[in-house]
């Protein structure tokens, strides 16, 4: 008798734990062969507005040791998972051939950059301040600088174009600069941010820095703009969705760095990297210090 292989069973990443949807709903996503559909790879947790405030919930408690984290100690933990991300290459890039979101020379191309992407961000964790902070000239007899400091909680809202390399190419600059993150991944392709939260659950990275989530769009969209412990949002949107954010955003006083979804937006280009995607998601403050007390 031949052997029934045993179905994965898909789970978001949340607090350092694998969970189901608290709701207990899941929708199905079918991988793909050479000869077309080849039945049912998963049933992918459809989370909803508990979810995300239980993320939240994880990404305030992991904040303060991530954010008091060194620089150097915070780019050796990216450092080391961009070497299990290469290490685990084929099996990543197969879940992006499974799940449709690439061809199998494509996958492999959007893992390697994604390693790339990895490594840029862990080399910027203790420069991007000498870059972004200064130290002010005043007219007076003062010191006076500016350094930078993590917002806190920051939402990720991901594209479809890129499950994987969008993703971790908002995920990146997020948590070099010591913010936690709350995600949620393709709506369409969500598959590949599962095995990444499998890859985070074994990695150095403390459980709650990120969380990762799976659904609906119009179902979690507006709760990552009005929630008020979310300080940032980090989204790929189309236009409704964009407007959405502005205004709950408005509410609840958050920044939001909203790009648009379309066939333009190229996450292997050099504009998708770089010190001033750090910069959206960390605060300036500056001290006045008097001279010689």
């Amino acid at each position: 008798m031949s052997r029934i292989p045993v179905t994965k069973t898909p789970k978001v990443y949340v607090g350092g734990q694998f969970i189901r949807s608290e709701s207990g709903r899941v929708f199905p996503i079918h991988k793909t062969t050479r000869k077309g559909d080849a039945g049912l790879l998963g049933n992918i947790p459809q989370c909803t507005r508990k979810d995300l405030r239980n993320a939240v919930e994880a990404a305030a408690k992991a904040g303060p040791d991530w954010a008091h984290r060194t620089p150097y100690n915070r780019g050796q933990i990216i450092y080391r998972l961009a070497e299990m991300l290469e290490s685990r290459s084929a099996e990543v890039a197969e879940s992006l051939v499974i799940s449709r979101a690439a061809t199998k020379p494509a996958a492999t191309k959007e893992v390697t950059a994604s390693v790339d992407r990895l490594i840029y961000y862990a080399g910027w964790s203790d420069k991007y301040e000498q870059v972004l902070g200064n130290t002010n000239p005043v007219a007076g007899p003062f010191f006076n600088f500016t350094v930078a400091e993590p917002m806190g909680i920051v939402g990720i809202i991901a594209d479809d174009a890129a499950p994987l390399l969008g993703l971790l190419s908002q995920i990146a600059p997020v948590i070099v600069a010591g913010n936690t993150c709350v995600c949620l991944a393709s709506q369409e392709f969500p598959y590949p941010a599962i095995v990444l939260g499998e890859l985070l659950a074994v990695s150095d990275l403390p459980g709650g820095v990120v969380n990762i989530l799976t659904g609906f769009r119009k179902e979690l969209v507006p709760t990552f703009a009005t929630h008020t412990h979310i300080r940032g949002l980090n989204a790929v949107v189309n236009q409704d969705e964009k407007k959405q954010l502005q205004l709950g955003a408005a509410e609840s006083i958050k920044r939001v760095r909203a790009r648009k979804r379309d066939d333009e937006l190229d996450w292997t280009g050099q504009k998708a990297q770089g010190v001033y995607e750090i910069r959206d998601f960390i605060e300036f403050k500056t001290t006045w210090h008097p001279i010689g007390a």
